[in-house]
């Protein structure tokens, strides 16, 4: 498990007053000191993020925020970023002293707001005489949520929230990420280029997960670069039942390709797995009605120095300008930076997201559905513009 990628894990984020112990928590959690603790008001500036295993809920990701009471021109700023990571959360902690719940219930209606399930954690009962039985209903009452007395100093209590926590996973559903593409038994060629853009003596993280799945269903996958696709499928006795491709050469393939094999893409399948892939294939279709005076979002999940060539900061929009014309305004975002309000765009185009867990995808997803933008991602993209996309198998 300790493999696990942080974006396949359970993310479970911390959220309370300066100073009611959230830090504690984290690391009586773990059982170790992940986060710094101080009777300092104000010590968690920014959310911290550590990768955990923890029973029963298995591989998580526990991030620690900046009190949401914090105050002044910068604490409004900590706030802020305090707010952004309910986008990433699949499951809250509400920390609370017992003391007030005025803020503790607008962030519950927060999280309400954005499907996160959560529990409310009275912490530090170690300082009470006893634990009013009253205080813990009126905080699951007014909460609306189950409330659990917790002393991170001495442990009590955290079994209890961790089973808890494990009734709050969210159903799992089905992990594969081929889904209904490749079975038992198929044969299932990867085409992928190593190219200046693969890490050095590496393979990219959605192939690494893709070849773990198909390993996991009994799949026999086979790997090859695009200049060795036409030794590789001789030397195949039966067209492989899948093709997965880098989305980069779709047309290559699409060209070389048995009839009778299926086509699909590494970014076609981040993009289910990690979003709305039927919303993406319909997003799609703007790409037609782009001109000259459009402007297009594109929004990677990485934060790596581009390199030349680039496929999100240099084919893609390469690809839309050759189409529309050079007049059209291309904007780029990477990492956790996207704008709140989308509504200035008539396309966005993300890359399959595979830094990201699901509900971080999710929210964008939802953001721009909201706000009437149509969303779409790589892999989509350079299938409609290279005219395949009505040929590619979606998962």
């Amino acid at each position: 498990m300790n493999n696990t990628p942080r974006s396949e894990r359970l993310h479970i984020a911390l959220f309370g007053r300066r100073n009611v112990g959230k830090s504690s928590l984290i690391n009586a959690l773990t059982g170790q000191q992940i986060a710094i603790v101080s009777d300092v008001a104000g010590t968690t500036t920014d959310p911290v993020s550590k990768s955990m295993e923890i029973l029963p809920l298995g591989p998580c990701v526990l991030i620690d925020t900046a009190g949401f009471d914090d105050t002044g021109e910068v604490g409004d700023l900590r706030t802020e970023r305090t707010r952004e990571v309910i986008k990433q959360a699949d499951i809250a902690i509400l920390v609370t002293d017992g003391t007030t719940l005025d803020k503790e219930l607008a962030w519950a209606a927060l999280l309400k707001q954005a499907n996160v399930p959560f529990v409310a954690v009275l912490n530090k009962v170690d300082l009470m005489h006893e634990v009013p039985s009253a205080v813990l209903a009126d905080i699951a009452k007014r909460l609306g949520c189950d409330a659990i007395p917790v002393s991170a100093k001495n442990g009590d209590g955290l079994n209890l929230l961790r089973n808890t926590l494990a009734g709050l996973m969210p159903e799992s559903g089905s992990q594969s990420l081929t889904g209904n593409l490749a079975k038992a038994g198929d044969t299932v060629l990867l085409v992928m280029p190593q190219d200046p853009q693969a890490p050095k003596g590496r393979l990219i993280l959605p192939q690494v997960q893709t070849l773990r799945d198909l390993m996991d269903k009994g799949c026999i996958a086979i790997c090859c670069t695009t200049e060795d696709i036409d030794r590789t499928l001789a030397a195949l006795k039966e067209p492989p039942h899948l093709i997965i491709t880098d989305s980069q050469v779709f047309d290559i393939v699409e060209q070389k390709k048995p009839a009778q094999s299926q086509l699909t893409s590494f970014s076609v399948l981040m993009a289910a797995h990690k979003g709305d892939i039927r919303y993406f294939v319909e997003s799609a279709l703007a790409i037609d009605r782009l001109t000259e005076q459009s402007r297009v979002l594109i929004a990677e999940a990485c934060t790596h120095a581009p390199l030349a060539e680039d496929i999100g900061r240099e084919k893609i929009p390469r690809m839309l300008r050759q189409r529309v014309g050079q007049g059209l305004t291309v904007d780029i975002v990477a990492g956790k930076d996207f704008p709140s309000d989308v509504t200035g765009y008539n396309l966005v185009i993300h890359c399959g997201g595979c830094m990201f867990n699901r509900k971080f995808m999710l929210s964008r997803v939802e953001q721009c559905r909201t706000q009437g933008v149509p969303m779409t991602n790589y892999g989509i993209t350079i299938a409609h513009v290279k005219g395949i996309l009505a040929k590619v198998s979606i998962p």
